[in-house]
């Protein structure tokens, strides 16, 4: 059995208007939140033995800054542009396609991408906030059987959320 989670970037910063998309970074918010979720991750015990990242500011420093809650090495995170606004499609390519020597993996993204691949594999949400993190169990041994009918939901969890 495989386990992922999918991790929408922390709350990224507007207050420079000519700024790329691509690099805007994480706003006062995000930055208390992103090490907040990394800390529940490490409170329930669940490590990643992979982290993929968009290549996008914000999500990589939400990567970042997990990495170094969970006591890793920020080598440990495979930067990869085609997970910046993301199609479904791209997203669960890029997960059918890591080792099977991965049992966890989580995967740092973008909305609505994020939430399209949520949907498609049958779990129920309006939308991931910045920061949520949403689990699933692969019953499968290998990514490459990444489908609907292979998973089940773990758990979601964002800043927001009391329990």
């Amino acid at each position: 059995m495989k386990k992922f989670i999918l991790i929408r970037h922390a709350k990224s910063a507007w207050d420079q208007p000519f700024l790329q998309d691509h690099d805007r970074p994480l706003a006062e918010r995000g930055l208390k939140d992103a090490p907040k979720m990394a800390q529940r991750l490490k409170k329930k015990g669940i490590y990643p033995d992979l982290m993929v990242s968009s290549t996008a500011t914000r999500a990589l420093e939400t990567a970042k800054i997990t990495v170094k809650e969970l006591g890793y090495s920020k080598k440990e995170i495979k930067a990869d542009a085609h997970l910046y606004h993301a199609s479904p499609q791209a997203i669960l390519k890029i997960m059918r396609m890591q080792p099977d020597s991965v049992s966890t993996l989580f995967l740092f993204g973008h909305n609505p991408g994020l939430n399209e691949v949520i949907e498609y594999l049958g779990g129920k949400i309006d939308n991931l906030p910045t920061s949520g993190q949403f689990g699933f169990y692969l019953e499968a041994d290998s990514w490459e059987e990444l489908s609907p009918e292979r998973v089940k939901v773990w758990f979601l969890d964002f800043p927001k959320n009391k329990s």
